[in-house]
């Protein structure tokens, strides 16, 4: 299988097989809490009432995101979160067709709506290229600097 080929599949929490539970699980580990260092609790009840769109190389789970309905993070919109590319896959532009796949994913379960995020202040100009806005001043999420954007429906 050529490695800038993924195949993507999005389920409920409760479509989950607990394979693909415990790679999401791992995936997050790896990067957000050994790779970056950060200390939070990835845990925080949300995975039950989302949805997980992942990204497979063969049996390796190469990118992931949760999609979040509206209420859960935010009052007044959906969102996405723990978007995340494995080491081994950065560098193929998975990163951008995770996010468009999340966003087209979010509108087709939840409808058209605003979705925020909380982003890494430095993928400031990697959210924006999708549309994203920064809507909030810096502050520190984990240990690293964050920001609300915002991709808002042009009525």
């Amino acid at each position: 299988m050529d490695k800038q080929t993924l195949t993507w599949r999005l389920k409920p929490f409760d479509a989950l097989s607990l394979e693909e539970l415990y790679k999401i699980l791992q995936i997050r580990q790896e990067v957000f809490i050994l790779e970056q260092a950060c200390v939070y609790s990835d845990l925080d009840n949300k995975d039950q009432q989302s949805f997980h769109l992942m990204g497979w190389h063969g049996d390796v789970l190469a990118a992931y995101t949760r999609l979040i309905p509206r209420g859960l993070s935010y009052a007044d919109a959906t969102s996405i979160g723990r978007v995340v590319v494995a080491k081994n896959f950065r560098g193929y532009h998975f990163g951008e067709a995770l996010m468009q796949r999340s966003i087209d994913a979010v509108y087709n379960l939840f409808g058209r709506q605003t979705i925020k995020i909380s982003a890494q202040q430095h993928l400031k100009a990697f959210y924006n290229r999708l549309g994203f806005e920064q809507t909030s001043e810096p502050y520190m999420d984990a240990g690293i600097l964050h920001i609300e954007m915002t991709l808002s429906l042009i009525e």
